[in-house]
């Protein structure tokens, strides 16, 4: 089954001639006009317009319709959309994103910890995962450039980048109004408007209410949990009062307010016993597949709330012919207050309260350079100023028990992070002689950080002594030079070849769970650095049919920054890891005959430990855990692939009919830095269609679709705390669901 739908993927690419590249998947008609070539694909991965042909960057784009086709309602539904990228809600959070490329990222959504891998909307930078799992209501387009972005975008973007770009509404006039309905209590309305107001200025706005009712119930009570329930609002205002000057002002907010968000513990749950001495098991580990039922320790009412809004400004002025400034100003504000059960049951053996209340704001101006023929040049200055101050409670009454009664246990947490970051940058392109062009670049990164931390715990009888207070302060700064160099060779007008390397780096912090003296005295961790060697090809045939790429990679990445699971209470950060990761990726699409589009992904890694410094695998050490193991790199699956199939039927005066499908495989992927066997989801594949009737004047749309066909059962992310209770809890992706959705374009 595994070497079959490989196969399936491979022999798709193929079907391109001697260049593979991911693009778009086109329709192949529209209300019954016939395609006869794959539409031209721009992107903005170098901070300005290119075609996707010429970008020395590993780079895939989504428009509109294709992300329709992909049948995704947030970024999540990119998952098997894009070679080697993983890319899931986070554990226990119906607010927060999970993204490894090339096996870099960072799942820990604790707010002292950045991101692997950059997430910007309209080109401002996102800090925290926690409200990345955008909707994906109002979207122009959507990239995600693969290998280290840190010339161009900076820190924390070692795995590379997911740019969200927005309608802009003088290019947008009109609007539409879209409702969908599915199973699970599914319900959701989206609209976008949007207008010139006069000759020189235009408004849009854009909204979206989205709800489920969970897929995860408890059989008790028949509470449902792993649900949504968002609201969004997006009002954009766009000025060009001359030609040579233009604005856009966004405000968008959105709110959360959903229910837990269940996984299923995989490990027999443990209670120790003070006294006498020893371990009660309070809940056996589950096996074999998931009904999909659990419990919790919470009330009802204790869920998971979110709200995010902000407020940007970009401004373009053309100087003249060759000289353009753009500024960038942004400021965000995220407040959320969730309960985690991290256990996932009925036990309190380590649940938590986690709120925070971040805000950030950040400026950036650009110069570019275009002397109209052969030689382009950026210049940048970049600043970011980000509050998250914190509060958090932690409850474990089910941990501990002295002579067969429970222990009662709370503990609370009170801190503040300040992060500020500066940034200069300047990136140079240059066709030296004709069809041979280079691109080097350099940025010096400035970050500091204030930390402030203080921690109680209250112990009930008889250890009501051992309570008590552990706080501290602390601030460092750390200086990264970023540089990038690439030689393109354009071979004919439809092919072109390149060599890069690329340096990224994600920035060093404090360890947020810091419990102790000891841990205060080494809560410090430096930042993680990788340099990426990139060889490319990108081509498509002369009639633009076929369109592809292929890339291999190798990234040499030192000062992993891992948490792990010391002792009760002790998680140190540690600078653990020096890896290796090498891969192969190939994308393409290609229109068949006229109605007819194909498109594939392949990718190939090889991600792999050069060193892995953990004490708790020297068997002399006190905490010697025989169960841990760091042979493989989490969330980087040896393979991903997809097939994608789309057929237009016109049908005349009625309009057309589209059906489409895809086939997506993924490889063996551990779920835990520690390699829990539990926590480790077998290879699977995942199998959807869908149809589409389109008016003959495309007014009106109707879709109905599948997600997950065969209702294959499979895990996205682990939580393993193993010296709590023995935690290792998995959680899972959706099951079968279907949607019908009637969309009117006006």
């Amino acid at each position: 089954m595994k070497r079959k739908y490989l196969s399936m993927a491979i022999g798709g690419i193929l079907l391109a001639p001697a260049a593979f590249v991911q693009a778009q998947e086109q329709q192949a008609t529209a209300a019954g006009t016939q395609a006869t070539q794959l539409d031209e694909v721009t992107v903005t991965a170098r901070r300005r317009s290119e075609s996707i042909q010429d970008v020395p960057v590993a780079v895939s784009a989504f428009g509109e319709e294709q992300i329709k086709d992909l049948q995704a309602s947030t970024v999540e539904g990119l998952q098997g959309a894009v070679p080697n990228m993983n890319i899931a809600q986070g554990r226990g959070s119906a607010n927060s994103v999970n993204v490894f490329i090339r096996g870099i990222g960072q799942p820990d959504a604790l707010q002292t910890f950045d991101p692997g891998v950059g997430m910007y909307v309209d080109d401002v930078y996102y800090s925290r995962i926690n409200g990345a799992l955008f909707s994906l209501f109002d979207i122009q387009q959507l990239e995600v450039l693969r290998g280290p972005q840190g010339t161009l975008y900076g820190k924390n973007s070692t795995g590379g980048a997911i740019k969200l770009t927005t309608k802009n509404p003088f290019d947008n006039e009109g609007g539409a109004v879209e409702v969908t309905a599915g199973d699970y209590g599914r319900l959701e309305g989206r609209f976008y408007v949007s207008g010139q107001l006069s000759d020189t200025v235009a408004g849009s706005i854009a909204g979206a209410k989205i709800t489920n009712d969970g897929y995860v119930k408890d059989a008790d009570t028949g509470k449902r949990y792993n649900d949504d329930d968002t609201e969004a609002l997006r009002l954009k205002l766009a000025f060009k009062p001359t030609d040579n000057f233009s604005a856009v002002l966004s405000l968008d907010t959105t709110k959360q307010d959903a229910a837990l968000t269940l996984g299923r513990p995989m490990a027999n749950l443990v209670q120790t016993s003070l006294a006498p001495g020893g371990a009660i098991v309070l809940k056996p580990g589950e096996t074999g597949e998931w009904n999909r039922r659990a419990r919790t320790s919470f009330d009802d009412g204790q869920g998971q709330y979110l709200k995010h809004s902000g407020a940007s400004l970009a401004m373009d002025w053309d100087i003249n012919e060759q000289w353009t400034l753009k500024s960038i100003s942004s400021y965000r504000k995220l407040k959320t207050e969730s309960y985690i059960d991290i256990d996932a049951s009925e036990y309190e053996l380590g649940d938590v309260l986690v709120a925070l209340d971040q805000n950030q704001k950040s400026q950036e101006f650009q110069l570019h350079y275009d002397n109209g023929s052969n030689l382009h040049a950026t210049f940048g200055a970049y600043y970011m100023k980000e509050n998250v101050p914190s509060y958090q409670e932690a409850y474990a009454d089910d941990l501990f028990s002295f002579l067969g009664a429970k222990v009662p246990f709370l503990r609370t947490i009170d801190d503040d992070l300040t992060t500020t970051s500066t940034a200069a940058f300047a990136h140079v392109n240059w066709e030296f002689v004709p069809s041979w062009t280079v691109a080097a670049g350099v940025r010096w990164t400035k970050d500091k950080k204030d930390y402030e931390r203080s921690t109680s715990t209250f112990w009930g009888a008889p250890f009501a002594g051992l309570n008590g207070t552990v706080a501290f302060d602390a601030k460092a700064s750390w200086t990264a030079v970023t540089p990038s160099i690439s030689l393109q060779k354009a071979f004919s007008d439809n092919l072109m070849g390149y060599v890069s390397a690329n340096r990224g780096f994600k920035s060093g912090g404090f360890n947020g769970r810091a419990n102790t003296v000891y841990d205060t005295e080494h809560a410090k961790f430096d930042p993680e650095y990788v340099w990426t060697y990139e060889l490319g090809l990108k081509g498509s045939s002369a009639d633009h049919r076929f369109r592809g790429s292929a890339a291999a990679f190798y990234s040499n990445y030192s000062d992993f920054q891992a948490r792990v699971s010391q002792d009760v209470g002790t998680f140190p950060v540690l600078n653990a890891a020096k890896l290796n990761i090498k891969g192969i990726e190939l994308e393409g699409s290609a229109l068949l005959g006229e109605s007819t589009t194909l498109s594939a992904q392949v990718g190939w890694m090889d991600a792999k430990y050069d060193k892995f410094e953990d004490f708790r695998l020297d068997p002399s050490y006190p905490g010697f855990d025989p169960n841990v193991s760091h042979a493989h790199v989490p969330f980087s699956p040896d393979w991903t692939a997809r097939v994608a199939l789309q057929h237009v039927f016109p049908l005349g005066d009625s309009g057309s009919l589209t059906l489409g499908g895809d086939v997506s495989y993924r490889s063996e992927t551990w779920l835990s830095v520690d390699n829990r066997a539990v926590l480790s989801q077998d290879a699977y594949t995942l199998l959807g269609a869908y149809g589409v009737w389109d008016s003959p004047q495309m007014s009106w749309q109707v879709r109905a679709g599948v997600r997950n066909l065969t209702d294959k059962q499979y895990m996205t992310e682990g939580q393993e705390f193993a010296s709590v209770g023995n935690i290792q809890t998995a959680y899972y992706g959706l099951p079968r669901n279907w949607y019908v959705s009637v969309r009117y374009n006006f």
